[in-house]
């Protein structure tokens, strides 16, 4: 028998309610509980701040400050499947915990530790998790990336924790999910904390140049270009053909460019000729012509732009929100769910609107007592075959080995993991050259196993389609066309396995008319408008250049296949889910869409300022390059910043009462800020702020996360865990963490191939020697 639809109460908050719209796209029932005087984003952008965030979801107004309404709450929540609840530490509700209830907090710094209550905003958890120290000019401050995208990665944890809970309910009384979004940063930076952890080093803010990979940020005729050389011999071989095509090499036909070090070690005058190059061009004619020729680069659009994208309008991305001042466009959901459905329209609920469901009688799903152990993880029993490399898949994958999924990761020698083999990912204080020392790789497939298997020959093929038949999840991230190509499309994995949970990761797509396009985490940045909106203003552009994109798309892969699962569970039907890395990072680009259509205000780049906040940015602070952020919310905020900055004249004075007015005077305060700031080390600036009420943080860097952050340490973030070859290392945490069924670091990751014969003996009952066979024909490569 199908069960009846989940539903989940929502309490919100910045950090809260993008798990909330998520849950609402993979058609989960969510009841917003709104104070007397609604959401605070309904006084956002004319009420289109609201639209975004909370439509499709149910409304109800309850007084949490009466005992009538928290009863009317507690009768909700019996009736509910999850509780979602970001309410601030310290007025949080008396919940009456339920065995059927997944109850997931959402606070800043997480319901354990020194700071679980201390004040924040996305500014300062962005600060304090790692992610400004990432990006920025080198010498200039540290940038905050644009929407939010700190409270977004806390949201998109939030919904992998409710459904995480979900699955643990299946097999014992539902858990307790604490998130926190200081930790979903920390737990997000690309190789920003491995660097330390791996070659004790610091990398600064790249500018516009990626760190690793010779990627970057150019300018065209028109607006700017996101691409470079990739990540083949091949690339380079068609680049330069290109340029030798046009006129346009300088000296880089000369023999000395063919060796990849040197082209690393003399990038910046690459990048100039390159740079003379793409300046002649209009952005989209580039990229589509690079794109012909198989090359990465995507044209940097802005939200407008965004919304004339070919690929996102032919996959039918986008969704109508209906509010009562019309129809507006907005941005759509992370992949099509379930079984390819598209959301085409969202109501924004009335205040209230949904009120009558305060006096209907609900009863959620029982947990099954049957097979309830104590230690068991939620993914426990789940087999997934991980067919991904690099960064987007593996940390998707890394997610559900977490949580206890056998996740069997097919190599190959002769298509190697980049992040194993490429000196300028290894990371490793060691040669570059041992394909088991890369701390890259070691850190994203922990908790793995690894087999090697020879995907170009017929028999390799046959052992990969047995393998999948014994597997309850396969996930990719190649090329659209790869798979089909194989013979393992869809169709055929159906055949192999019925219910099959099959997750494609592609940078694009399977289906449109850029599916075959190249891309990388910048390329999806670019496109998205996360690029165009990262800078100071609209013709000082920094752009994203570390791979925001492709932890993203592994959130959003790690989320499709949890709720893949969950929908077999109910209905015994597997399914494709098409996720398309453009969509995924498009998902999390907030409000930058509907206030365009919306309320009419395109949006610009504005560095670290904020649309209702001010002051609000970061500081400088004593030492070399140390920096605090602060965000002021409110006059009592302020009142207290002028305390301690020593202008208490300020608090209440015309002309600085309001924030449109501070917001006219920045200069003028952030002189007087800086002044203060500038004689103190960052903690002692963050700590006096915090004392005082005022959200900061301090801009931590790898270093400062692992040494330094007594909260992180106080939960026990990072993780020591001995690998055969690398030894002992630090790992990052787990930002979900489920008081039943938890996750963690339970492994290393595995040596290349280490698991062969126990996988193809074991599961696939491979005799000796049918195996010795497989590997005396090169077939376990």
């Amino acid at each position: 028998m199908v069960e009846s639809a989940i539903r989940v109460v929502e309490l919100s908050s910045p950090f809260a309610r993008f798990a909330g719209r998520i849950l609402v796209g993979l058609g989960y029932e969510v009841v917003l509980v709104e104070p007397p005087e609604g959401d605070p984003t309904r006084r956002e952008l004319d009420g289109y701040s609201f639209a975004h965030w909370h439509a499709g979801k149910r409304s109800v107004v309850l007084d949490l400050s009466t005992d009538a309404d928290c009863g009317v709450l507690d009768e909700l929540i019996a009736g509910a499947d999850i509780l979602l609840d970001g309410s601030t530490v310290g007025s949080e509700q008396s919940v009456s915990q339920h065995d059927s209830l997944v109850h997931v907090r959402v606070t800043p710094f997480g319901v354990t530790g020194p700071r679980r209550a201390w004040a924040a905003t996305n500014l300062t958890v962005a600060a304090s998790g790692g992610m400004m120290a990432q990006v920025g000019e080198p010498e200039g401050p540290p940038l905050s990336l644009p929407q939010g995208q700190a409270e977004q990665l806390a949201g998109v944890n939030a919904a992998i924790g409710a459904l995480l809970g979900l699955r643990a309910r299946r097999f014992g009384p539902a858990p307790f999910v604490d998130i926190s979004a200081q930790e979903c940063v920390a737990a997000s930076l690309e190789a920003g904390t491995l660097a330390y952890l791996h070659e004790d080093r610091i990398p600064g803010r790249p500018g516009r140049v990626h760190p690793l990979v010779p990627h970057g940020l150019f300018r065209a005729a028109d607006g700017f270009l996101g691409g470079g050389l990739g990540g083949s011999p091949r690339m380079w071989d068609a680049t330069l053909q290109w340029l030798i095509e046009e006129r346009a090499q300088d000296d880089l036909d000369h023999p000395r460019w063919s060796d990849p070090v040197e082209r690393k070690t003399h990038q910046d005058h690459l990048f100039e000729v390159l740079q003379r190059f793409l300046s002649k061009w209009p952005k989209e004619e580039f990229a589509i012509r690079a794109q012909e020729r198989k090359l990465p680069w995507a044209a940097v659009d802005d939200p407008a732009e965004l919304l004339r994208n070919p690929q996102l309008n032919d996959r039918d991305f986008f969704v109508d929100v209906v509010t009562e001042d019309g129809v507006a466009r907005d941005l759509g959901f992370g992949f099509a769910f379930p079984e390819g459905r598209r959301i085409r329209e969202l109501i924004a609920p009335g205040l209230g609107a949904g009120q009558s469901l305060t006096v209907e009688s609900r009863t959620p799903a029982a947990p099954t007592a049957e097979g309830a152990h104590p230690g068991r993880r939620s993914l426990d029993g789940i087999r997934v075959l991980d067919l991904t490399w690099v960064l987007a898949g593996p940390y998707g994958t890394r997610i559900l080995a977490d949580h206890g999924a056998e996740v069997i990761k097919v190599e190959s020698s002769g298509r190697p993991d980049p992040t194993r083999f490429a000196p300028a990912m290894h990371l490793s204080r060691g040669p570059h050259d041992d394909p088991d020392t890369s701390g890259y790789f070691n850190d994203v497939n922990r908790n793995k196993r690894s087999i090697t298997l020879n995907t170009r020959s017929a028999d390799g093929l046959a052992v990969l389609a047995d393998l999948i038949a014994e597997s309850d999840v396969v996930i990719e991230n190649f090329s659209s066309s790869v798979m089909e190509k194989m013979g393992l499309g869809y169709e055929r994995i159906r055949e192999l396995r019925p219910d099959i949970v099959y997750v494609s990761m592609s940078g694009m797509g399977h289906t449109g008319p850029r599916s075959s396009w190249v891309s990388y985490a910048d390329i999806v940045s670019a496109s998205t408008g996360l690029t165009a909106l990262t800078g100071w203003n609209s013709e000082d552009v920094v752009g994203v250049i570390y791979g925001h994109g492709d932890i993203v798309a592994g959130l959003q892969a790690a989320t499709a296949t949890l709720a893949a699962l969950e929908h077999r569970d109910r209905t015994g039907r597997g399914q494709h889910v098409d996720l398309s890395q453009l969509e995924a990072m498009a998902a999390h680009m907030g409000t930058s869409v509907i206030q365009s259509t919306g309320a009419g205000r395109l949006p610009e780049p504005i560095g670290n300022a904020h649309p209702e906040y001010a002051p609000h940015g970061v500081f400088r602070c004593l030492g070399p390059d140390r920096w605090s952020a602060i965000a002021v919310r409110d006059e009592s905020e302020w009142r207290a910043l002028c305390e301690l900055i020593e202008r208490p004249e300020w608090s209440d004075a015309e002309g600085f009462r309001t924030a449109g007015q501070r917001r006219a005077r920045n200069q003028e305060i952030a002189a007087a800020v800086t002044a203060w700031t500038r004689t103190m080390p960052a903690e002692a600036v963050t700590e006096l702020l915090q004392r005082a009420g005022v959200p900061a943080g301090t801009v931590q860097d790898g270093r400062d996360l692992v040494e330094a952050d007594a909260h992180l340490r106080d939960r026990g973030f990072f993780i020591r865990q001995t690998h055969p070859r690398a030894g002992a290392f630090l790992h990052e945490g787990v930002p979900v963490r489920l008081d039943r069924a938890t996750g963690g670091v339970r492994s290393a990751a595995p040596l290349l191939g280490a698991d062969t014969d126990a996988v193809l003996g074991g599961i696939l009952r491979y005799s000796k020697d049918k195996i010795a066979t497989l590997r005396a024909n090169a077939i376990l490569s």
